[in-house]
């Protein structure tokens, strides 16, 4: 018993020690799903995959609109042959086709 309180006590005074502070903006990987998405792009196009560079770029603008990279993801969009057949991002609008077939 004293063993295995011995073994815990150790395990966690080498445990890293998480202490409040500001973290440097400069020091994080990627700053928004706007930069990730963007990055993602980067890499699909350097692996000569145009097909899913677009698709990610297509998605950053229409989800983040007001990301850094939003103008210039339209731009590669642009030079990647314009907007793909990608499915819409809205819901269902439903039919008005059924108005006025009553009786």
């Amino acid at each position: 018993m004293i063993g295995k309180a011995l073994v815990i006590a150790a395990l966690i005074s080498i445990a890293p020690i998480q202490c409040a502070h500001d973290s440097d903006p400069n020091a994080r990987r990627e700053d928004s799903p706007g930069d990730a998405l963007w990055t993602m792009a980067q890499k699909f196009e350097a692996e000569h995959n145009e097909t899913a560079a677009k698709e990610t770029l297509e998605y950053l603008v229409a989800q983040y609109p007001s990301s850094r990279h939003a103008d210039a993801a339209k731009d590669e969009i642009a030079k990647l042959g314009g907007a793909s057949a990608a499915p819409s991002t809205t819901a269902g609008s439903g039919s008005a086709g059924d108005a006025g077939n009553s009786g």
